[in-house]
């Protein structure tokens, strides 16, 4: 069974947001008019059999939940069997954000926190990420992000991963870390950070299998590299048949391709 660790069920007030019109224009999508059902999503997955994915909230700095986690909960709830959920916080309010992850997961089931650096134009390293880096080691959860350049208009550097992502994992190296999107165009340094850290995973959301560059296949080609990669869309930015094409051709065996596809992402978020 194929699970996609990064996906979003759009809400309309996500879909419209503005710092989305650069995506929206490489993708022809068109912003949301009216809410979809999670019925919507679950036939995008099902067209490519992807069984299983994880749906991310999202809380923005001026606007707050663009979808929230109570949200998210509601469409787990309904399908528990196709979907888990990840949290999202209020970065700028440490105290209230802490607790919010813990009700998430201690009462919502939920599967990890999110945090999307450039949204917050905050690096990792930024003070206000501590306090919820103990509360995922405390509560045994990973703490998802994003590392390499920005689709969105916003700036790039909160992205890098050294020395952003080197330094948590180096304060908190119980804390385990999926860094999604790849990390291009600083692939290497990410590479080098999962290689230098055994907690650090890297998902290639937001890339189809012809756009990962060939360092990153080379190295889920390894022993270590192929138990430390994960498959996302990053939907519905990506569509779920679009990230699979081309698979075949990355040259994988069937070992690492199963990792890979499902038994990684198991693993790490603890998945039945």
């Amino acid at each position: 069974m194929t699970i996609d660790v990064w996906m979003q069920h759009p809400t309309v007030r996500f879909s419209r947001h503005d710092m989305f019109d650069s995506l929206r224009r490489w993708t022809g999508q068109q912003a949301l008019t009216e809410e979809l059902p999670i019925e919507f999503t679950l036939a995008a997955m099902d067209e490519a059999d992807v069984g299983f994915g994880l749906l991310s909230a999202w809380h923005a700095p001026r606007e707050g939940a663009l979808i929230s986690n109570d949200e998210v909960a509601a469409w787990v709830a309904a399908y528990p069997d196709r979907f888990a959920g990840l949290a999202a916080v209020d970065l700028a309010r440490p105290m209230p954000a802490v607790r919010e992850l813990r009700r998430a997961v201690s009462e919502l089931g939920f599967k990890g926190l999110r945090v999307v650096p450039w949204l917050w134009d905050a690096a990792p390293t930024d003070r206000r990420y501590y306090p919820l880096y103990a509360a995922c080691v405390d509560l045994g959860v990973p703490f998802c992000t994003q590392v390499g350049h920005t689709g969105p208009l916003r700036p790039s550097e909160t992205g890098r991963p050294i020395p952003y992502l080197d330094q948590v994992a180096l304060d908190f190296p119980e804390l385990v870390i999926v860094a999604g999107h790849i990390g291009y165009p600083w692939t290497e340094e990410m590479i080098a950070v999962a290689r230098k850290h055994d907690n650090v995973y890297i998902d290639t959301s937001a890339y189809t299998p012809r756009r990962i560059p060939a360092e990153l296949v080379a190295y889920m080609k390894t022993t270590s590299g192929s138990r430390k990669v994960l498959f996302g869309t990053n939907y519905p930015m990506i569509t779920h048949p679009a990230a699979l094409d081309g698979l075949d051709d990355l040259g994988l065996d069937e070992a690492t391709r199963q990792r890979y596809l499902h038994d990684n992402t198991a693993r790490v978020f603890t998945l039945d």
